[in-house]
């Protein structure tokens, strides 16, 4: 389902904010902001196409300025999420967008998500992972296992050939990956054949 008329003012106002605080701190490349509804933004929100399953709390690995997490929390009004970082700079802005813009169901988290301290927080807490081209899959999927619940789904960002570091994650995790499928990010009318080489890795665990 599209973005909302009030969802898409809010999208619009996360873009006018963090490109006003990237001017200060470096949170998205500075040649790209420009392009930061194209590239950022839509593509935070893109992901939901792909992703038909119902889940009521979510985490984003690797937030950095609030991507994919703020766009995908703005148009998921009905479920919680997590961002996490561990670069308190990073997330201290995101804590501010997060004010800004009144998501009162969304928790910025500065610190490592594989660490004893998060874990032992949020375990067996989350039904959704999402990240942007952030580590590869199999460190995703390690990272994952003891924070979702029974069963879950990742959702990655990532660019490039992945069958390769696919195929690693499923042969170490073959217990836990159900399924795996990639989807070619193509869309209208600017990536009709992808040739930005974005795909969404999509995976089901099981605990």
């Amino acid at each position: 389902m599209p973005p909302d008329e009030f969802q898409l003012e809010r999208l619009a106002y996360f873009a006018s904010i963090i490109t006003k605080k990237n001017e200060e701190l470096n949170l998205i490349s500075r040649s790209d902001v420009k392009n930061i509804v194209e590239n950022h933004i839509f593509l935070s929100c893109l992901i939901k196409k792909f992703f038909q399953y119902k889940f009521t709390k979510f985490l984003d690995i690797g937030t950095g300025g609030g991507f994919p997490g703020i766009p995908f929390a703005i148009t998921s009004p009905m479920t919680s999420g997590v961002l996490v970082d561990s670069i308190a700079k990073k997330t201290t802005a995101v804590q501010e967008f997060v004010d800004k813009l009144k998501l009162l169901s969304v928790k910025v988290e500065n610190m490592r998500v594989e660490s004893p301290e998060f874990i032992a927080k949020y375990k067996e807490s989350f039904d959704l992972i999402i990240s942007r081209a952030t580590v590869p899959v199999i460190i995703l999927v390690r990272y994952s296992l003891p924070i979702i619940k029974e069963r879950a789904f990742i959702l990655a960002i990532k660019g490039g050939d992945l069958q390769a570091e696919i195929k690693t994650a499923e042969i170490k995790y073959k217990a836990h990956i159900k399924k795996a499928t990639t989807f070619e990010m193509a869309y209208k009318p600017s990536n009709i054949r992808n040739e930005k080489d974005k795909k969404l890795v999509m995976l089901e665990l099981i605990r």
